[in-house]
């Protein structure tokens, strides 16, 4: 995989995990990093749920109401 461009940036971190993190020897910047990515992804899951709830909730009327579309047709 290529190497994305890296931005330095600073930030305030507890004392006591930081000092923790070095002991162990984890790369602070991956480790942050890591964590962005983990909390974009939720935060965009979240959101995702929230736009469609609607739809979601008029699927699942649909669903309570008739049953699965096509359901006769399934083999299991």
């Amino acid at each position: 995989m290529p190497d994305r461009a890296r931005s330095s940036t600073s930030m305030s971190l507890d004392r006591s995990v930081l000092d923790e993190a070095r002991a162990l020897g984890i790369n602070l910047s991956r480790a942050a990093e890591q964590g962005l990515v983990a909390a974009i992804r939720a935060e965009r899951a979240r959101r995702w749920r929230a736009e469609n709830a609607a739809a979601i909730d008029a699927y699942n009327g649909f669903v309570e109401a008739g049953g699965i579309p096509l359901s006769d047709h399934r083999k299991f």
